[in-house]
């Protein structure tokens, strides 16, 4: 398997989940989504619009279009503008991703923020914004528990890897 094959599935499985996410806790109660929990953030929904914002952040980076604006997905987004960002954000990613070239993947992209200095590969920054998603993801499903939701779906990679292949 080569590095082109294995980002667009990486990129295809986030777009998966984040789907699968966004739709079981569409299902859920404002209270429920808002309801403060000990975690890397108060509720279910500021992890959420955590996870878009990062999203937002690195596509500016991978794009290289330096586009962001942390003012632009303000803290007062709502439920429905959060669900809707991050999954166009992950269609984005995975649509860009896809029409990229190994070489394009390969290709160093310097970053000199406020926070860090870097310069790293396209594809080094697409595994980072994918694994961050990840780890915030498995926090949900702990703070979902916390507040009585408790019927998460599975989105381990080889239940995509499963549905894939059952589609095929």
């Amino acid at each position: 398997m080569n590095l082109k094959i294995l980002i667009n599935h990486s990129v295809q499985y986030n777009n998966w989940v984040v789907n699968k996410y966004i739709d079981w806790l569409s299902n859920k109660s404002d209270e429920q989504l808002n309801q403060e929990v000990i975690s890397s953030f108060p509720t279910i929904l500021a992890t959420l619009h955590h996870i878009w914002q990062t999203q937002e952040y690195w596509w500016g980076y991978i794009a290289e279009n330096s586009d962001f604006d942390f003012d632009k997905i303000s803290a007062a987004a709502t439920k429905d503008e959060i669900f809707a960002g991050i999954k166009n954000n992950s269609q984005k990613l995975m649509d860009y991703v896809e029409s990229l070239s190994e070489e394009d993947l390969i290709k160093n992209v310097k970053i000199e923020s406020p926070w860090f200095q870097c310069d790293f590969s396209k594809y080094e920054y697409i595994q980072h914004v994918i694994v961050h998603g990840t780890y915030h993801r498995g926090q949900i499903v702990t703070m979902g528990r916390n507040v009585g939701i408790t019927d998460a779906p599975m989105t381990d990679y080889n239940f995509w890897n499963v549905d894939k292949a059952s589609k095929a």
